[in-house]
């Protein structure tokens, strides 16, 4: 499974006539508590966790690749905070994960976040709307020629899913918290639900300290 998550977050100097940055100053500023690891991983947590595996292991790197930006004020200041994370997941039942995550990147998919998942009867690209499948009995058999250009257009052989009514997420799932307060049902995603986020985040941040792998334990309530 494979994900692309990220769009460029414009710096913000105003001497280049830049448009304004999208996101605030302090996610770049690690003192303030930001960088895209803590941010995103732990969205990557229920993602992974409810839809392919409980996360094993994690292998990550993080990166700076945009050293200065400007402010909310037009001032500029030093980026402290990773803007991009390169990370592997491994899941349990033997599924491999990676997850890209940047705030310096152009967008060439179909969405801001796309997931890819390679089964061996078919293969599924997911973006935040659309989802688009490709079974075994359509996949092309390309062969690599130096000599000459590819000649299999590899957007074709894809079957789009019929698109399915889908309101705001966050709004649904206040909705559901809504109920659940008012006694009309019950509620999942309590504290421990997000201490696994928190701790997949930490945990990655210290894979990239230490340049390694390293396991991720069970949470008990």
């Amino acid at each position: 499974m494979r994900g692309e998550f990220g769009y460029w977050v414009f710096e913000g100097e105003p001497q280049l006539a830049q448009p304004p940055a999208q996101r605030p100053s302090w996610n770049y500023r690690k003192q303030h508590g930001g960088g895209i690891i803590l941010d995103m991983l732990c969205h990557w947590r229920y993602v992974l966790d409810n839809l392919f595996g409980a996360v094993k292991a994690v292998s990550c790197r993080g990166a700076t690749h945009i050293p200065c930006r400007w402010d909310e004020n037009g001032r500029k200041y030093r980026a402290t905070a990773d803007d991009a994370a390169y990370a592997t997941f491994e899941l349990f039942g033997g599924v491999i994960a990676q997850f890209n995550s940047s705030w310096a990147v152009r967008v060439r998919r179909d969405d801001l976040l796309t997931l890819q998942v390679d089964g061996t009867r078919g293969s599924a690209v997911a973006g935040l709307r659309r989802c688009l499948i490709q079974p075994y009995e359509k996949t092309p058999r390309p062969v690599w020629n130096p000599d000459i250009a590819q000649p299999i257009d590899f957007f074709q052989g894809w079957e789009e899913l019929p698109e399915e009514a889908c309101d705001n997420a966050f709004k649904v799932q206040w909705e559901l918290f809504l109920r659940h307060v008012a006694g009309e049902g019950g509620w999942r995603w309590g504290l421990l639900e997000g201490a696994k986020g928190v701790q997949l985040a930490e945990l990655a941040l210290k894979s990239w300290k230490q340049k390694k792998w390293l396991d991720v334990p069970r949470l008990k309530p």
